[in-house]
């Protein structure tokens, strides 16, 4: 399979979405990409950002 590239929305605690993009391959578990997005959000300056698995939208693009 090939590399796709997805966007993760993840919700964070001041009330905003941030959203990702997280290249990995067309079959990608969507937990894998939930956990690439948050880490990397994790080590950026935003507020804080939710680790529910289940209020992360996740979309594969192009």
């Amino acid at each position: 399979m090939g590399s796709g590239c997805w966007l993760v929305a993840l919700p964070a605690i001041d009330g905003r979405q941030y959203v990702y993009r997280v290249h990995a391959p067309e079959d990608a578990l969507p937990a894998d990409l939930f956990w690439d997005a948050w880490h990397c959000h994790d080590e950026g300056p935003f507020p804080r950002a939710c680790d529910l698995f289940d209020v992360a939208v996740i979309r594969r693009v192009g």
